[in-house]
Parts: C-alpha cells; sequence; structure tokens
C-alpha cells in the first residue's frame, strides 16, 4: 500500500466499519444525517462506480460546486477511489467566474447543488471539456442534462473493484480566488499526506508505513470530534476532515456558518476540536458566547484553530475570557505548503516557531537571507508540483536548490537568530508609500484592537506625493458610538509609525470577505479609490 488517501481511508474504515465518521447537522429541529466509516466508503464506491460507468478516466478532474455536506466527502472519496482528481470551486462564483474555472482547470464533470443549476447552465457551453452533471438536490430552475445525485449514488456497486493506486495520483486546491482568478494548486497525495495531513499524526511522530496509519486506530481509542465551520471548498476544511479520518474520529458538519448553530452543535455533539478562519468567524461566535448562547455546555472542547488567516489580539482575548480552558491556535500555512507551524503574537508581532522544511530567503537568489533582514518564506520536501495549466506561475513560484524542490510562499518575513520567524504580511498586499513598506495585517491588528471597530480591512490607495497611501475600510461595532477618522489615527499614532497610519478611514456596513473568511482585497482597494 502507498501513502494514497482512498488506499488510507479504506484502511481506516475495515479497522473501525462501525464508528461514526460523518455528520451532517441540519438547521436546529431538523433530521441529522450520521454515517459510520463502512456507510461513508459504502457510499463513496457507489459514487466511484457511477463516474467511472460515465467515462471518467484517471488523471481527469472532477469539480465540486457544492456547499458543506455530506456529497461532498463523498464525492472526493469517490473520485481519488477511481484516482480522478477532485478540484474544489468557489460557490459564490457567477456564470463568467465558472467557465474560465472550468476552462483552466479541463473539469471533464461537476457534481453540483441544485441551487447553482442557473449559473452551470449558463456556464456549460463556454467550457471545452466538461460533460458529465451530477445535481444535489432539485431546483425549479431551467433544468440541465444532469444525473440526479440520489441516481447517481443508487446506479453504483457499494463493492471495492478499483484498479491499484499509487502516492503519485493528484489532487487539486484551488487558490487565491480573494485577489483574482484561483490557481489550481497540483498535489502529490504522498505530499499531501505528511505536509497537509501531518502525516497521520499532527502534532506527534508521521507515521512510517502506510499500514502503521490503521493500527494506531486499531490500539486508540474514539471521542475526537472534529468540526470544520469553514466551506469545504477552502482547503483547510477538507484537510481537517481526512486529519479526522486518519485518526478514526468523528467530523460534524454543519451546510453553512452560523454562529448560533455552531455552539449548540459544540454541545449536542461533545465537538472536542472547531477550525475556523480568522476573526469574521471567531468574533461571532464570540458575540453569541457573550450573548444570546451564553452558558452554552462548551465542556468537550480542547481546540479551537484558525487558518487562512490571523485571529487578531482583541478577538482572541475576547474568547479565553469566556472560555479559558480551551486552547486557541493560530496555525499557519497554505494552500501551496500545507501546514508550516503555530504561531503567537506578541509585542514583536505575528511569530511561527516554523518545521524544520521552512525558511526564510532572498525572492531573487533563493539563499537565506541574515537575521533581521526580509525575505520570502518558502518550504522545501513535501510541496506541490506547481500549478495546474500555469508554467510560468510555477517557474516564479517553485524552484530546485540541492536536489530539493521549494516553494516561496507569499508571506514576507524575518528570522531572528533564535530561529523565530516573525511573519510581516502578505507581499502582494504589501503598500509602499514614500519607500516605506506597510503590511496592511499589522495595521488592522491595531485598528481591531479599538473598542469602536468590528472589523476591518486595509488597503492602499493612489497619492500623488507617495505614490500610495494607507486607507482603511472598517465595519464599526454595533452598539457603540462610530468612532471618528481622526479618533481611528489618534489610536493608530499611539502604536504604529507615523507613515503606518492610515491617511483615508472608509466606514462600511459590513466588510467583504470570501465564504473561508479571508479578506477581499480588490474590494477593499475599489472601496477606498485604488481600483
Amino acid at each position: 500500500m502507498d501513502y494514497n488517501l482512498a488506499d488510507l481511508f479504506e484502511s481506516v474504515a475495515d479497522t473501525v466499519p462501525a464508528r461514526e465518521a460523518l455528520v451532517h447537522l441540519g438547521p436546529p429541529g431538523g433530521a441529522a444525517r450520521r454515517l459510520t466509516y463502512a456507510q461513508l466508503d459504502a457510499a463513496a464506491n457507489r459514487l466511484a462506480h457511477h463516474l467511472r460507468d460515465s467515462g471518467i478516466a484517471p488523471g481527469e478532474h472532477v469539480g465540486l460546486h457544492l456547499y458543506n455536506g455530506v456529497e461532498y466527502l463523498q464525492t472526493v472519496l469517490a473520485c481519488l477511489k477511481i484516482r480522478a482528481v477532485p478540484v474544489n470551486i468557489n460557490y459564490r462564483y457567477v456564470a463568467d467566474e465558472l467557465a474560465r474555472l472550468y476552462r483552466d482547470t479541463d473539469l471533464v464533470a461537476v457534481v453540483f447543488d441544485a441551487e447553482f443549476t442557473q449559473r452551470v447552465a449558463e456556464a456549460l457551453p463556454r467550457t471545452r471539456m466538461l460533460r458529465h452533471l451530477v445535481q444535489v438536490g432539485t431546483t425549479e430552475e431551467p433544468r440541465i442534462n444532469a444525473v440526479p445525485f440520489t441516481e447517481a449514488e443508487a446506479s453504483g456497486s457499494p463493492g471495492r473493484d478499483f484498479p491499484s493506486r499509487s502516492g503519485d495520483d493528484r489532487f487539486i486546491i484551488c487558490t487565491g480566488g480573494t485577489t483574482g482568478m484561483p490557481k489550481g494548486v497540483v498535489w502529490r497525495q504522498e505530499d499531501l499526506f505528511f505536509s497537509g495531513l501531518g502525516g497521520g499524526a499532527p502534532t506527534g511522530r508521521p507515521v512510517e508505513r502506510p499500514e502503521e496509519l490503521a493500527e494506531r486506530v486499531a490500539a486508540g481509542g474514539e471521542g475526537l470530534v472534529f468540526f470544520p465551520t469553514a466551506p469545504l471548498m477552502h482547503g483547510t476544511s477538507t484537510l481537517t476532515a481526512f486529519i479526522a479520518f486518519g485518526f478514526g474520529q468523528k467530523t460534524v458538519l454543519h451546510r453553512k456558518f452560523v454562529p448560533e448553530d455552531v455552539l449548540r452543535t459544540v454541545a449536542q455533539e461533545r465537538v472536542t476540536s472547531v477550525s475556523l478562519v480568522g476573526d469574521a468567524m471567531l468574533r461571532p461566535l464570540v458575540d453569541a458566547l457573550a450573548g444570546p448562547l451564553r452558558g452554552t455546555d462548551c465542556s468537550s472542547l480542547l481546540s479551537v484553530s484558525s487558518s487562512g488567516a490571523v485571529l487578531s489580539r482583541t478577538v482572541r482575548e475576547e474568547f479565553t475570557a469566556l472560555l479559558p480552558g480551551v486552547l486557541l491556535l493560530n496555525n499557519f500555512g497554505s494552500s501551496e505548503s500545507g501546514f508550516n507551524g503555530t504561531a503567537t503574537q506578541d509585542g514583536k508581532g505575528f511569530r511561527i516557531r516554523v518545521n524544520n522544511r521552512t525558511a526564510v530567503v532572498d525572492p531573487v537568489t533563493h539563499r537565506p537571507v541574515a537575521a533581521g533582514e526580509p525575505g520570502r518564506l518558502a518550504q522545501h520536501g513535501h510541496v506541490p508540483l506547481g500549478y495546474y495549466n500555469d508554467p510560468e506561475l510555477t517557474a516564479r513560484t517553485f524552484f530546485h536548490e540541492q536536489g530539493e524542490r521549494w516553494v516561496l510562499l507569499g508571506d514576507m518575513a524575518t528570522v531572528g537568530t533564535d530561529g523565530v520567524v516573525t511573519v510581516l504580511g502578505r507581499g502582494s498586499q504589501c503598500i509602499n508609500t514614500g519607500g516605506e513598506k506597510v503590511f496592511p495585517e499589522e495595521v488592522e491588528e491595531v485598528l481591531k484592537a479599538h473598542p469602536g471597530v468590528y472589523d476591518a480591512v486595509v488597503a492602499g490607495a493612489p497619492d500623488e506625493r507617495w505614490g500610495e497611501r494607507v486607507a482603511a475600510v472598517v465595519q464599526p461595532r454595533p452598539g457603540v458610538a462610530t468612532p471618528s477618522q481622526g479618533a481611528l489615527q489618534a489610536h493608530c499614532r499611539e502604536r504604529l509609525a507615523g507613515y503606518k497610519v492610515p491617511r483615508v478611514v472608509v466606514f462600511a456596513d459590513c466588510i467583504r470577505r470570501s465564504p473561508s473568511g479571508k479578506a477581499d482585497y480588490r474590494w477593499a482597494r475599489g472601496v477606498v479609490g485604488g481600483g
């Protein structure tokens, strides 16, 4: 057996077939759908046979245009079983964006929720390879030639008669949709297992052979409950579910993120680990815990982790005051690198003690920078192969050094003499004001610490003298007097160098973010006049 995700899942399912694997909860009062490992495996087998019988061949790409649900993970597993490549799709995309994504990733099939039928129908004539559609649920919208998911599942065999697989089989994670069209990051499954899934032990010793994963499950018990609250189309949530599968534990899902429902589920399902994305998801949970859901039984909860966006100190402190016994983690990683490390925030900034596969390098020479000098974070070892259908971007982002494959990440950072890395921010969002570099995340952190600010995004606006000036879009906190621009500038001036203080503050009813909670900087630049 190789380090193949389908093989590994099947080995766990054979070890603990009667153990609960997946629970999808509907709205309050609605029925839950519960599947054991054996049931989830059989359901994935049925869909896998349908896809294979429909002509989907190994190596071909299948899009997942779905909200969270059993069907999402079932489809991922079905693709892996027949060596097809699952491709996540942002469900907020309109028809033009979908058509481009379908073409750029060479999709031959799409499994989609009925709510998106009209958009899929509009994009379909502009595709070149898409030939098979499977629709989850029903709709009153114009019907397209799609197989109902229930029929697709019923038509397939629950058994396993699949060809042998390989750790070299592919897995694509689309990323980058908040600043432009997404890029398909191409992973070998073995690399993804060790880098994105921790090699079967995210906080301990990775397995040394594939069979060891099931052996660990057999020797251990159950009781851990993982709850990825962000959309599964955000890579972190899907990988969280597969980490749970690797432990032989339970994953809980909601169709969409509703803070009050999340807290009720923590109590009902005895959730031990919640994963989310930044303040945009943790702050509403804090508000619910401090308000209508005060007193909710969260005694089972061991940890809450954020990936993809940094938790501000203010929100972390508010959460810790409500649930002091829960470990709050700022996990650092990306679709291009998997997991890099867990960060802390102090007076010196956002700091991570990275793993031994991470370095800070000069983006041109790829040589390690001196202590204190800024550079780009880079990772080697188990890293992706590149970006799908984009050799130019692949050449700019991936390189070989001393026989190893490296990836340059988007984050600028410095490294101290103690080996601790301080992350400055995304290089692509860096604001150049008169030659001084300002990273939005640092200014956002300070703005969010003001009692009158609920959320904030910082971007660059054109300036005739300085090239760019720092500008902020601020969402005021409800029930609190809205601070003036001058008050926010004074607040920042006490904590930041003068050139980092926003020259312009635009107030908005709501900050636009992706479904996974990441800030939409392209939108922010438009709001502040940056185009």
